[in-house]
């Protein structure tokens, strides 16, 4: 789960002016990193969050204990999903170009999705697999021991039954003898 480099940030999103770019280093990095305090040229009404900046910053090892478990899926849907929010509120022109990375941001995310249905699928068809293998080797047992009770069966009812040459030549002696 590595974050996103620093060149795919710079293509990805366009060139923006000097005071909107605070706007977005908030709304876009706030989940990766935390801005450097030297960097934000704070403004009267950006006191308060600049020390709430440096404050965050002590605060810095139990986010990255929080963010451990998100998916990268939900990160990146999640980033889209702000910078075209920031896109309608300041009416800038959401032109063929960022409507091809948020295409392609689309993409990837429902690739990622895709895979992981695939997992899910091959997991619960490897598990069937599983289960019908017990079971057909259960049967084959269960088939062989009937098979031999069966034989055993036919020999023990062989070895009882009377013979046909003894009951057949006892009667013709008894006509004979009459």
């Amino acid at each position: 789960m590595s974050l996103p480099s620093s060149s795919w940030r710079r293509n990805s999103f366009p060139p923006l002016l000097a005071d909107d770019k605070s706007k977005v280093e908030e709304s876009d990095e706030d989940l990766f990193t935390v801005p450097d305090v030297e960097q934000i040229q704070p403004a009267s009404d950006d006191t308060t969050r600049v020390s709430e900046v440096q404050q965050g910053s002590s605060n810095n090892t139990s986010g990255k204990q929080r963010r451990r478990g998100r998916n990268p899926v939900d990160r990146e849907y999640r980033k889209l999903k702000r910078y075209m929010s920031y896109m309608e509120k300041e009416n800038l022109i959401f032109d063929e170009y960022y409507k091809g990375n948020a295409r392609l941001l689309r993409n990837r995310v429902s690739a990622q999705q895709a895979r992981e249905r695939k997992k899910v699928y091959v997991n619960d068809l490897e598990s069937k697999a599983e289960r019908l293998q017990d079971k057909n080797s259960k049967l084959e047992e269960k088939i062989s021991t009937l098979v031999n009770e069966n034989t055993m069966l036919r020999k023990i009812l062989m070895s009882t039954r009377p013979k046909a040459d003894e009951s057949v030549e006892p009667k013709p002696d008894q006509s004979a003898n009459s």
